[in-house]
């Protein structure tokens, strides 16, 4: 199922291009940032994503080889749109996700969870700071500050460059 642009798609790529994060080099600071979110939430996978017109950018990528994705089947897609956490705790039994060459095929992604990133000047968001997993999960109370405060560190992180 492919994912709605944002209502103020328009604003939002204005935003990315403006942050001039698209394509730049590799950032220790984003990498130890994803690190940590496998070493403490116990994921295979976690990534920072900026999301361009037609694909998915990864800023940092833990967990898999891909420097980048189509937009159009990105899990952060989704998460983009949301004002929250966005999760998914079972790929498999929901109808947006369940055909997914992502979930179908490798990496085999059964768990979702993402934040969207937002641009300190808009309130846009740009991207998403994400976790993923190969087998469906809950998070706790606990995993969930967690990903917030590393969410946290990515905003801030993005928006002081």
């Amino acid at each position: 199922m492919k994912p709605p642009l944002h209502e103020k798609e328009a604003e939002r790529l204005a935003a990315v291009q403006r942050l001039g994060i698209l394509d730049s080099q590799p950032d220790p600071l984003f990498d130890a940032i994803t690190k940590e979110a496998i070493e403490r939430l116990h994921v295979p996978i976690s990534t920072v994503s900026i999301l361009d017109k037609d694909r998915e950018w990864y800023k940092s990528c833990q967990g898999i080889d891909a420097k980048e994705g189509p937009r159009e089947i990105a899990f952060c897609s989704w998460a983009l749109l949301s004002t929250t956490v966005f999760i998914v705790e079972d790929t498999l039994l929901d109808e947006r996700f369940k055909n997914n060459p992502y979930v179908t095929g490798a990496p085999f992604i059964r768990f979702y969870a993402g934040i969207a990133i937002l641009d300190a000047v808009s309130g846009l968001p740009i991207g998403v700071f994400c976790v993923k997993d190969t087998k469906p999960r809950q998070l706790d109370v606990n995993e969930m500050g967690v990903l917030f405060e590393l969410a946290q560190r990515v905003e801030s992180a993005i928006n002081s460059k």
